[in-house]
């Protein structure tokens, strides 16, 4: 256990993620932008989180929404410039902000200059730093690898008679970083950013850098669901030759040693598979990935105590002692909390998991509006995943515009100006100004919860120790930190509980239901349907 003194500002503080097409538009196009970030610094300072990560904002001919960058040291004049981006960074530090940005190494955009030239002739000094292959003997693809967003892996260039890999849209070829060069050209674009002042990268699919050498075919999937999609190549195999190689750790290593090039910055990376893979990321001596995003409580997770608890508790066990946990619930690409879990009842219930757990949170914008997916009518689906897959696919339903106030457009942008993606059907009373006068409304939770974690040392650095022997649907657990004791009891059930904790004799300091603090808790708490409580217990 590290005590809270001697905790890095990236172990102490809460991430909160901002897509900012979504976030605020100041341009009146519909769309939001770095200058809408900058005019709400304040609203994320006093809401209490400590560090902003903000999704891609790079040139982009926006075929996946920024995923696919054209250049790594700009900003698309969709969003503004990098005079703007500039301003931001000193903004958010002025308020004690840090900013995370996102770094997509895996693969450009097919209009990167990279790539042009790589494409323009086999003999090009460029045509190693992606990965070309002849047609297969029938001349087909090179292997059966499918993409995540449908289709094949590989699209044939006419031009040069090969084919270029690309597990996502075709427009988005990968790059090959077997290739020095490329991985020299990629760690400068990080040195780029860490000298305008960026205190962390959020690393996108980390784990599919290096490919099998030989690009052998991937196993046949024998869990792969019966009604998948008919171009829905990927999910049909068993992802061996194209991810998560141990090759890669080499790589995460240097990765990491051009960030320790500068004081105290932050690797974060966008994981997943099997908690002993993932795991690995960390390096063997904490010299890889500050930060594997631990996706363990959303993915594939049922609203369940015992569920949650046993995820928390092996990813516990499995930590190395120098590794330091961190959670999520929500982000970009995952159906929102509130649509998952199955009401405000028990989102609620998930923010003071989320945010008395041990290690870092990361919430996603408009999770403390307790938003849910937004209906998306199939004419108006843009998200790559959804328009190939099915309507049923789409994360655009996850990507809606933050909702502000009671005005039309929910202040998002001007009123006479369709915003990019719909709001919610109730956005003239599911917004910021409004909940904010609500004393209990879900974002005066998220703030109480936010003060409350950033004040006690027990849920800044403290051990984490679960309680057995309570009710099958709550989940209860101990946080300490020398005199700093909390006791967390969660209940998931909509029905009332009685929790018992032998000795236990404190009172309580919040509730998701806001209106319980400083209630006597001396053995028994009772909690009512889809509440959690937060017990502050003096020293042992």
């Amino acid at each position: 256990m590290q005590r809270t003194k001697q905790l890095h500002w990236w172990q102490r503080g809460v991430v909160y993620q901002i897509y900012p097409r979504s976030f605020q538009d100041t341009t009146g196009n519909g769309v939001g932008d770095l200058q809408g970030v900058i005019d709400r610094l304040d609203y994320l300072a006093d809401f209490g989180v400590d560090a902003l990560w903000l999704s891609p904002f790079y040139p982009s001919p926006m075929i996946d929404f920024g995923y696919d960058v054209a250049d790594y040291c700009d900003v698309d004049p969709l969003f503004g410039d990098l005079a703007a981006f500039d301003r931001l960074v000193a903004a958010a530090h002025a308020r004690s902000l840090k900013i995370i940005i996102d770094w997509v190494p895996n693969h450009s955009s097919d209009q990167h200059r990279w790539f042009l030239e790589s494409r323009s002739r086999r003999d090009n000094p460029k045509r190693d730093w992606y990965i070309w292959r002849d047609p297969a003997p029938d001349g087909g693809p090179p292997n059966n690898w499918g993409s995540f967003f449908g289709g094949p892996a590989w699209t044939f260039d006419e031009a040069t008679g090969q084919y270029y890999l690309h597990q996502f849209c075709p427009e988005q070829p990968e790059l090959n970083w077997r290739n020095p060069d490329v991985r020299a050209a990629m760690y400068d674009t990080l040195r780029f950013w860490m000298e305008r002042g960026v205190d962390g990268f959020r690393m996108d699919v980390i784990g599919l850098l290096l490919k099998d050498e030989e690009l052998r075919d991937n196993p046949p999937n024998p869990d792969a669901p019966p009604d998948l999609p008919e171009n829905d190549l990927f999910s049909r195999l068993h992802q061996v030759h194209n991810m998560f190689l141990d090759e890669n750790h080499a790589v995460m290593r240097e990765i990491r040693a051009v960030l320790d090039e500068y004081p105290d910055r932050c690797a974060i990376g966008e994981l997943w598979g099997p908690l002993e893979e993932w795991v690995r990321y960390y390096g063997p001596q904490g010299d890889e990935l500050h930060l594997p995003f631990n996706f363990r409580l959303m993915d594939g997770m049922a609203w369940n105590a015992p569920q949650m608890r046993a995820s928390v508790d092996a990813m516990e066990a499995a930590l190395p002692d120098f590794a330091w946990p961190n959670y999520v619930l929500g982000n970009h690409d995952r159906m929102r909390l509130v649509t998952r879990f199955g009401g405000e009842g028990p989102a609620r219930v998930a923010a003071m998991l989320l945010l008395t757990l041990r290690g870092t949170p990361t919430l996603y914008y408009a999770d403390e509006l307790a938003l849910p997916d937004v209906p998306i009518p199939p004419e108006k689906i843009q998200d790559p995943q959804g328009v190939n897959l099915g309507p049923e696919r789409t994360r655009d339903v996850c990507r809606t515009p933050m909702q502000w106030d009671a005005a039309p457009n929910a202040g998002f942008c001007p009123p006479d100006v369709e915003p990019w993606l719909p709001l919610s059907a109730d956005y003239e009373t599911r917004n910021v100004a409004v909940f904010a006068e609500q004393p209990a409304s879900i974002l005066n939770l998220y703030r109480r919860l936010l003060a409350y974690r950033r004040a006690t040392p027990a849920l800044l650095g403290g051990s984490y120790t679960p309680v057995d022997g309570g009710p099958d649907d709550c989940y209860i657990y101990w946080r300490e930190d020398g005199d700093s004791r909390c006791l967390i009891a969660l209940n998931f059930s909509a029905e009332p509980r009685a929790v018992t904790v032998p000795g236990l004799k404190g009172q309580l300091a919040l509730s998701t239901h806001l209106d319980r603090e400083g209630e006597a808790a001396e053995g028994e708490i009772e909690l009512r349907g889809n509440e959690g409580v937060i017990v502050a217990v003096g020293a042992a």
